[in-house]
């Protein structure tokens, strides 16, 4: 497989600049998404389709099934995407779930290392930063979820957890390093089991792994100086913060 890495950063913080609403984050990376797509495909020859990997929990979640139900949120590959698109787009797996997709992979052959990877949000990491989106929230995000991917995997329940995440939450709480006073971010911590990412229930991991992400996050990451855990579960809560 021949992959094409196109470095758009800049252009996607640009168009996230100021903007605070996790449905205006969501549409604006999906358009914007599509529209770079479209326009390096067109360096190509003989691409006409976009295939993209939409399951049915990101179609019922984005549109409205019926008259009284409401749209929950937008994913970026659903409601997030123009009206008109360049590419013809091919979802084969819209009306499967994950548990489902997970069972086709296998048959295909294709390694566990990809079939049990834990689902990751379309939007990527702008939807695991509350409010807006900036290169050092993203820096500090990425350290900090290598670091409780890291200890995850270290306890031996990565294939075993739906999803395990940090979530940057740029409000400051008062702390201590050392002898002085800190004024910095916090991380929330989330982890769930689930089976088709429909509903899901928080994980209750054990204290030294807790303790373990806390004391790694708080000690690597300059920025943040307090570590929470989400106990909640889907519903009421959506696995993702946005």
């Amino acid at each position: 497989m021949n992959v094409k890495l196109v470095k758009a950063s800049g252009l996607f913080l640009k168009a996230l600049k100021g903007v605070v609403d996790p449905e205006r984050k969501r549409k604006i990376i999906g358009r914007l998404f599509v529209q770079i797509f479209e326009e390096e495909a067109k360096k190509i020859n003989g691409v006409d389709f976009l295939v993209q990997g939409t399951l049915y929990p990101d179609v019922i979640e984005s549109v409205k099934i019926f008259g009284s139900s409401s749209v929950i949120k937008s994913h970026h590959n659903v409601g997030g995407l123009p009206k008109k698109l360049g590419l013809k787009l091919i979802e084969p797996l819209r009306e499967l779930f994950k548990d489902e997709v997970r069972i086709i992979g296998k048959n295909l052959g294709i390694p566990d290392e990809i079939i049990k990877r834990q689902p990751f949000p379309g939007p990527g990491l702008a939807i695991r930063i509350i409010g807006e989106i900036n290169r050092k929230g993203l820096e500090i995000l990425r350290k900090a979820d290598a670091i409780v991917t890291e200890e995850i995997k270290n306890a031996g329940l990565y294939d075993k957890i739906w999803q395990s995440f940090p979530v940057l939450i740029p409000i400051k709480t008062v702390g201590v390093m050392g002898d002085e006073r800190s004024y910095e971010s916090l991380i929330a911590l989330r982890a769930v089991s689930s089976s088709d990412g429909m509903t899901a229930d928080f994980v209750e991991l054990d204290y030294n792994i807790l303790r373990t992400c806390a004391a790694r996050i708080i000690s690597e990451i300059k920025g943040i100086n307090r570590v929470v855990y989400d106990i909640t579960s889907k519903p009421p809560s959506t696995i993702e913060w946005e």
